[in-house]
């Protein structure tokens, strides 16, 4: 994690990158909170639910997820990645909120598509998935995360999408950041969770992690 602290960080003062980010027009869903991350000494971007964000450098993309995932896409030959945040598989009702990036399956769209003008092709995409905790306390009955697990695991595999690396289910709660000019991926186990805003309580996490699948690389942080 020393190399990636000390890695050549772009200052974020006027005329930086992040000032260039900040300034450059944007479409509805497209993450807008722009800001210096000190621990990593990068430029960063934190994802809100219903947001992604697509770049061809390592801008550091971040988000914190309870029940609602995030899927890190990469393509190694264009050099360009991206991350969304949903926080439920499909949408139902009107046509304009269903249309929304809270839910996976307009999510997933609006990545791929985002990725796919800045060069990348679905054929040569790669995927990294998280989140998917059940973090609340007696929703049994209801496991939106196990739901949220599902839809992005069969919606990867209906697109031909490898998933090279993944960490999700479980009763954590997750900090997720992802490097979309390289690939790389951390992951941190979160005690506790503000993912979810329609439900105030959250549970402890617990420390177990899922294993991730052989050809790719989840790195703890």
């Amino acid at each position: 994690m020393a190399a990636l602290a000390s890695s050549s960080a772009l200052a974020s003062g006027p005329g930086s990158r992040l000032e260039s980010l900040r300034s450059r027009p944007r479409g509805p869903g497209v993450a807008s909170f722009f800001y210096y991350d000190a621990h990593f000494g990068r430029d960063a971007v934190k994802l809100l639910p219903g947001e992604y964000f697509a770049h061809d450098n390592d801008v550091l993309l971040m988000t914190t997820l309870g029940s609602c995932i995030a899927a890190c896409l990469w393509d190694a030959r264009a050099q360009v990645g991206g991350m969304n945040h949903f926080m439920l598989p499909e949408g139902g009702g009107p046509a304009a909120l269903g249309a929304s990036g809270r839910y996976g399956s307009y999510a997933m769209e609006l990545l791929i598509n985002e990725l796919m003008k800045r060069g990348a092709t679905r054929a040569t995409l790669e995927a990294k998935v998280f989140g998917g905790g059940q973090v609340i306390s007696g929703m049994n009955s209801l496991n939106i995360g196990e739901a949220n697990t599902a839809f992005v695991l069969d919606y990867l595999k209906t697109e031909r999408i490898p998933i090279v690396a993944r960490d999700v289910l479980g009763s954590a709660a997750r900090k997720v950041c992802f490097l979309p000019g390289s690939g790389k991926a951390m992951v941190k186990r979160l005690a506790c969770t503000p993912d979810d805003a329609l439900f105030a309580p959250q549970r402890a996490a617990a420390p177990e992690r899922a294993p991730a699948p052989a050809g790719g690389t989840v790195d703890l942080f």
